[in-house]
C-alpha cells in the first residue's frame, strides 16, 4: 500500500511548478575551500565519515534558501578558517526559468546576496522563492529546547509565502524592544508617566493580533497532515497531537498589558504577548520531551518538517527542495522502510540525504526506482562517483 492509498486525501496542489537546484559553488564554505557541483534533479546522495562536509553541502543550500545557515546564526563563522571570506553560488531551474543566487561574504563586511546579478534591497525579499525543507539531528531542539525554538519553527514556515506575515512579526519584535526600554526606563525613573508605553500597547496589540490569526489557522491547517505523516511512519500505532498556547486565547492583548504593567516595569520586560507563544508537542497525551524514545521523538520531528513540505507545497505552488540530514538514524526498521516508501512516491521532488554508510544508502536510494547521484565527501572535497 503506497502513501496515496494509505490516506486517499491529499493536500497537494494539482499542478505544482517545478524547482530543482542544478549546480552549486563553494569557496572558503566552513570546511569546504572549493567546490563544484552538478546535482540529478532527483535524489543526491552524500557519504561520508562524520565531519567530513556532508552536512555543509546541505547547509549551503539552505544559505541560498533563507540567506543564513541552519546551524550557525554569526555569519562570519561560516567562513573557513584562516581564510577572509566565502561565496556560496547556486543555479536553478525555477518555473521554466534558470535562477542564479549568489551570496559572498568578506570579514567585517556587509554580506551580498544577489539573484540574477541585482542585489536585494533586504533580505526578506527573499525568503519564499526557493522553498526548501531540512530535516536535521539538530531538530531535537525543537522537543527538548525551550518555546522560542517551537515560535521559530511557526513563523519560519508562514514566513516562506506569506510576505505581511513576516513584515509584521519584524515589527512587533521592534516594538517589542522599544516597549521594553519604556519599560526600564520607567522603572529607573520611578515616573507614572505612560503615555510612550500607551503607544507601545497600542501597536503591539495590532499586530500581535494579525500575527496570532495567521500563526492559528496555519496549526489548524498543519495538524491533519502531520497526523497522517506520523501515523504512516508509525505505522498507527501511537497518538499524536500538537496544541498551541497564546496569550491572546485569553482576550485581547491590550487589556492584558495593561493589567501586567506593574509587573511588567518592576521586571523590566514585556510578560505577555504572542513573543511567548508556544507549541505543545504531544504523545499519547503526554509531553513527548518526557516520555518518548528516541525513534519516536524522531518520527515526530519527521512528520513535522514533512507537514511543513506539504503545506508550503500547497500555498505556493512549489515543491520545496528536501534535505535529509542523517535521516536514518534512531529508527528501526520498520519505521525506515515506511520513510522509503515515502521518498519513493512523486510526494517529493529532488532530495538531498547524507548518510556515513555507503552501501546502506546507495540500496535505499536504488529501491526508489528514482534518477540518482551519489558524492563522496572527505575532507571538504566532493566527489561524484
Amino acid at each position: 500500500m503506497n502513501f496515496e492509498q494509505y490516506h486517499l486525501v491529499s493536500y497537494f496542489c494539482t499542478k505544482p511548478f517545478y524547482m530543482h537546484i542544478r549546480h552549486l559553488n563553494l569557496i572558503n564554505f566552513k570546511n569546504i575551500a572549493q567546490a563544484e557541483i552538478s546535482f540529478s534533479p532527483g535524489i543526491n546522495c552524500l557519504v561520508g565519515e562524520n565531519g567530513a562536509g556532508k552536512t555543509n553541502v546541505l547547509d549551503a543550500l539552505y544559505y541560498l534558501s533563507f540567506c543564513k545557515s541552519y546551524f550557525n546564526s554569526v555569519d562570519s563563522q561560516n567562513i573557513m578558517h584562516e581564510q577572509e571570506f566565502f561565496v556560496v553560488q547556486g543555479r536553478y531551474d525555477r518555473k521554466e526559468e534558470e535562477e542564479h543566487i549568489y551570496c559572498g561574504l568578506k570579514k567585517a563586511q556587509k554580506k551580498h546576496f544577489k539573484r540574477n546579478k541585482k542585489e536585494y534591497g533586504k533580505l526578506a525579499e527573499h525568503i519564499g522563492l526557493l522553498p526548501l525543507v531540512m530535516i536535521s539531528p539538530s531538530d531535537e531542539q525543537l522537543i527538548n529546547e525551550g518555546s522560542e525554538q517551537r515560535r521559530k519553527y511557526i513563523d519560519g514556515v508562514i514566513s516562506q509565502y506569506d510576505k505581511p506575515f513576516l513584515d509584521d512579526l519584524m515589527r512587533y519584535n521592534r516594538s517589542l524592544l522599544q516597549r521594553n526600554a519604556t519599560l526600564k526606563q520607567l522603572k529607573e525613573t520611578q515616573s507614572r508617566n505612560y503615555s510612550m508605553l500607551e503607544l507601545w500597547d497600542e501597536q503591539l496589540e495590532q499586530l500581535a493580533t494579525r500575527i496570532y490569526k495567521r500563526r492559528v489557522a496555519f496549526i489548524k491547517e498543519l495538524v491533519p497532515v502531520f497526523q497522517k505523516y506520523y501515523s504512516y511512519i508509525s505505522d498507527g500505532k501511537e497518538e499524536i497531537a500538537l496544541n498551541y498556547k497564546s496569550h491572546l486565547h485569553e482576550g485581547e492583548l491590550k487589556e492584558q498589558l495593561i493589567q501586567a504593567r506593574a509587573k511588567d516595569i518592576a521586571l523590566g520586560y514585556t510578560t505577555k504577548g504572542i513573543h511567548k507563544d508556544d507549541l505543545e508537542l504531544l504523545l499519547g497525551g503526554y509531553s513527548i520531551k518526557k516520555i518518548a524514545s528516541q525513534g519516536q521523538k524522531k518520527t515526530f520531528l519527521i512528520a513535522l518538517k514533512l507537514a511543513q513540505y506539504e503545506f508550503i507545497h500547497n500555498h505556493n505552488g512549489i515543491k520545496p527542495i528536501l534535505l535529509l540530514d542523517d535521516i536514518f538514524d534512531k529508527l528501526d526498521d520498520a519505521r525506515s522502510n515506511r520513510l522509503l516508501q515515502l521518498v519513493a512516491e512523486d510526494v517529493f521532488n529532488q532530495i538531498f540525504i547524507t548518510d556515513t554508510n555507503k552501501p546502506y544508502l546507495v540500496d535505499i536510494v536504488k529501491r526508489t526506482g528514482k534518477e540518482y547521484k551519489v558524492f563522496d565527501v572527505a575532507n571538504g572535497q566532493i566527489l561524484a562517483t
